[in-house]
């Protein structure tokens, strides 16, 4: 059946806007791909001293400023690019094969960002919140560990006081990643003084709104360039500074399963980063070797592996970016279950990875220092099962598969 020449010409119309928007979108993400590897580069330069020394790294995130990276999520109508989630989790990728702190701060940056873009369209606040950030790329810091309860992130102790249009807060921070130099701050909190402590809001604060006292140091295996210290927190703002959306939502929808993704993109290219450590170094072994290489057989361990949890990660991103904002299945147990063990599994394989490119480099790579060490991968990606620890997940997992039914054919 032919279409009649109008209908046809706005079929042609709409086939053409939609390859003009593929096109569009692919010259964002390469754009955004190439500032990623300028900042990686950047990054790459002073990974060691911030390690060592156990410091923010200062010149990754000015270069990351400078290549405008910070924003790329905001909405066009605000100022940014309109960066998809996974342009996010690539550019987490890029960093962490140069810099593992950098890339974990640029995740959990990004996370408030998805939060702030898909649950506050309507706060006037927020949205200002955003133009800044795009405008003067501002560093967003997220403050939801409290008191020694650590991982649960949905109870809070500290409350919001309200007084009129005026709150207040203070707040045991125990872990709070880059805290100091952090431009504002996104902190969870329960409603009111006479609430539950599961009826919880998200509340942000820019840095001249909140005072931070120092009352736990960081001094760690890896990951020492996050600077997790903790703090006692104390804010004071306006009543339009807490989201409109309870923190249950966001936290289901957004947080939770942002973080999955972003956080096994750090650690794939952490794994990343250790497996082609490990090839060069089987490839020098290979030029004075007369027999079998040395340490050919984890290498080809470790890049089967990278491999395989690169797939997991990219399965799950397509999904999470497939559903999109539908609630009934952001909400349902087989996609909440999906991401909690998308956590789990990434960690565990990007771990395993490293010890296997470790193998591979032989004593090299268990040295601090020369060329093929993988020291700082393996300290850095062990920190990945106990970031919300794996035991905890795994026991909220248990109850909820029970209900999920078991399919009765592969295409099911």
């Amino acid at each position: 059946m032919k279409l009649d020449p109008s209908a046809q010409a706005r079929t042609d119309r709409a086939e053409s806007l939609n390859d003009a928007k593929v096109r569009y979108a692919r010259s964002v993400t390469n754009d955004i791909r190439s500032r990623a590897e300028s900042t990686g580069a950047e990054a790459a330069k002073s990974a060691d001293a911030v390690d060592r020394e156990a410091r923010f790294p200062t010149e990754a995130f000015l270069s990351a400023r400078t290549q405008r990276l910070l924003g790329i999520m905001v909405p066009p109508t605000l100022g940014g690019e309109g960066a998809r989630l996974s342009d996010v989790v690539d550019v987490c990728y890029i960093l962490a094969q140069s810099c593992a702190s950098t890339a974990m701060i640029f995740a959990m940056h990004q996370i408030m960002v998805a939060i702030l873009v898909r649950h506050a369209k309507n706060s006037a606040w927020h949205n200002r919140l955003l133009r800044r950030l795009s405008n003067e790329q501002l560093l967003l810091a997220s403050s939801t560990t409290e008191g020694m309860g650590g991982g649960d992130l949905r109870k809070s102790v500290c409350a919001v006081e309200q007084n009129d249009s005026r709150i207040a807060l203070i707040k045991s921070a125990t872990v709070m990643s880059y805290g100091e130099q952090a431009d504002a701050i996104l902190t969870t909190a329960r409603r009111s003084a006479d609430a539950a402590s599961s009826d919880q809001v998200l509340v942000g604060f820019l840095k001249g709104d909140y005072q931070l006292a120092p009352i736990m140091n960081w001094d760690t295996l890896g990951m020492r360039g996050t600077c997790s210290s903790g703090f006692s927190l104390r804010c004071n703002g306006q009543i339009d500074q807490v989201l409109p959306v309870p923190y249950e939502k966001i936290q289901s929808h957004t947080m939770m399963p942002v973080a999955h993704l972003t956080w096994s993109a750090v650690w794939a290219g952490i794994a990343a980063a250790a497996v082609e450590r490990a090839r060069r170094s089987v490839r020098a072994a290979a030029r004075n070797a007369k027999g079998p290489v040395p340490g050919a057989t984890s290498l080809t361990r470790a890049t089967m592996s990278l491999r395989a949890l690169i797939g997991t990660l990219t399965s799950a991103l397509s999904r999470f970016e497939e559903i999109g904002a539908q609630e009934h299945e952001l909400d349902s147990l087989d996609f909440q279950t999906t991401m909690n063990l998308l956590k789990v599994n990434a960690s565990e394989m990007a771990t395993s990875t490293v010890m296997s490119a470790m193998q591979a480099c032989g004593l090299s790579g268990y040295r601090n220092d020369g060329e093929f060490s993988v020291s700082r991968h393996l300290r850095d990606v062990l920190s990945s099962s106990i970031m919300i620890n794996n035991e905890r997940i795994l026991a909220n997992v248990a109850t909820a598969s029970l209900l999920i039914e078991v399919p009765h054919s592969l295409r099911d």
